[in-house]
């Protein structure tokens, strides 16, 4: 008996080293540039935070910002308010584009100065401040709430004049609110979802993007005439299908000389392969599913699980090769309803990470501000390889396997000789726990499990 079992184990210890895919990994070889990972607590959401007993906040807070326990988030994207009285800085119509404008501040900013402040303090660095649309009295609509265009961009002249310099100086005084309150915006979005008309602040440019086209050139003077260092984004589209028309548009007018980052939402269509039209960096800055918020990593593939938003990221990161990927908001109270956010106080005091939040912590934790993605050449059945090499020249990989089976590699490496190796999965029955990789003559040898994610730091 003894010897048959033996011989069985031999024989399946075989075969797995048989089924090892080889794959190479070459530091030489870089593709885009990471800027990091994110979210929002827009629309009174960072109140919402801010309001939340001291201890749910550290949770809550650990889980989003820590580098050792939690995701380790990098980004924060700010809601700059258009809607009048408490929620704008220009609540008023000043009565013309030239006359002087009576901005308001209450250096809170509907909660935005102290969750920025929170981010700052683990270490964020990119504050991205977007902006859904300008003022009602600036757009052809005249309501911040209805659908409209900026008066004065091409195709939209308004009786009350052309409020495209009002615009952009209403969009860098609220980027010196921050600096003054010690914290550097260094992106900033003009609208957003201008492919959409919604019940709330909003703006739309057309097909064509000849509005965005003729006030780009206008928010980059501003910004550099007032010493700024901020880089503008465009256009914050609702699917990455219209976000490509539009950027076929600005490059074909001329824009992206003026821009730092193209960005769009992933709503309407997710980004599966490049925007190649420019060389700019692409950003999802804005996803997440319209049903509940679950722990749930794999169930029946819903749009809330967590293993389906592993999945987009890594046909995002690594076949549509985006710098950033942001879900929509991070922390909420008591809202088992929308899986739009990755960490609620379900009872109203313990912070609870969804499956969709340790889906990003698989790639966020580790893969760091300023890494490149590397080259890798091999293939798996069944399985998206992403390798990233940190400004610290530590190198992360992570493997996404959608496969109905657990498969096995090995990994050698050109341009880097790993020394240690630390491995994580998240599957049904692991979260971001420990797991076996073996490091043996330069390369490593590692499993992942089926709808599995392992993410492998090497130093």
């Amino acid at each position: 008996m003894f010897a048959s079992n033996h011989l069985a184990i031999l024989a399946n210890f075989a075969a797995l080293c048989a089924a090892q895919s080889a794959i190479t990994v070459n530091v030489n070889t870089r593709y885009q540039q990471i800027d990091g990972f994110g979210f929002s607590q827009a629309f009174g959401r960072a109140s919402q935070f801010q309001s939340a007993n001291a201890s749910t906040q550290k949770q809550a807070l650990d889980y989003l910002f820590s580098t050792t326990t939690g995701a380790g988030f990098s980004i924060i994207r700010n809601r700059i308010g258009s809607g009048g009285s408490g929620d704008s800085i220009e609540p008023n119509n000043p009565g013309s584009p030239s006359a002087t404008p009576s901005y308001v501040w209450d250096n809170n900013d509907s909660g935005q100065i102290w969750f920025t402040k929170q981010a700052v303090s683990y270490g964020v660095k990119t504050i991205y401040a977007d902006a859904w649309g300008a003022p009602g009295f600036m757009k052809t609509s005249g309501s911040d709430s209805s659908p409209g265009y900026l008066c004065g961009t091409t195709g939209h002249s308004c009786s009350s004049g052309d409020w495209r310099q009002a615009y952009a100086n209403f969009l860098v005084q609220y980027v010196k609110y921050y600096a003054s309150a010690g914290y550097t915006i260094t992106h900033l979005g003009f609208l957003n979802e201008p492919d959409f008309q919604p019940s709330y602040s909003q703006m739309q440019i057309s097909s064509n993007a000849q509005e965005a086209i003729s006030f780009i050139p206008i928010l980059y003077n501003t910004v550099k005439a007032a010493g700024l260092g901020t880089k503008i984004t465009c256009c914050d589209a609702v699917g990455w299908t219209d976000q490509s028309t539009y950027t076929t548009n600005l490059v074909n007018g001329g824009s992206t000389q003026y821009l730092g980052v193209i960005t769009s939402h992933s709503y309407s269509a997710d980004a599966t392969s490049p925007l190649s039209q420019t060389t700019l960096p692409k950003w999802n800055t804005e996803g997440g599913p319209s049903t509940a918020f679950v722990t749930t990593w794999y169930g029946s593939g819903g749009t809330n699980e967590g293993f389906t938003w592993a999945n987009k990221l890594a046909v995002a990161m690594v076949n549509a090769q985006l710098s950033a990927y942001l879900f929509w908001e991070g922390f909420e109270i008591q809202q088992s309803q929308s899986g739009s956010h990755l960490v609620d106080a379900l009872d109203g005091k313990t912070a609870t990470p969804s499956g969709i939040f340790w889906a990003f912590a698989m790639w966020s934790r580790y893969i760091r501000p300023g890494a490149y993605r590397v080259a890798t050449t091999g293939s798996i059945s069944n399985v998206i390889i992403g390798a990233f090499q940190n400004t610290d020249n530590s190198v992360i990989l992570v493997f996404t396997n959608s496969g109905t089976s657990a498969q096995s590699a090995k990994v050698s490496f050109t341009g880097f000789s790993p020394s240690s190796a630390a491995a994580y999965v998240t599957d049904n029955t692991h979260t971001f726990a420990t797991t076996s990789a073996t490091l043996s003559g330069g390369a490593i040898t590692v499993s992942v499990p089926l709808r599995g994610v392992v993410t492998v730091k090497l130093t």
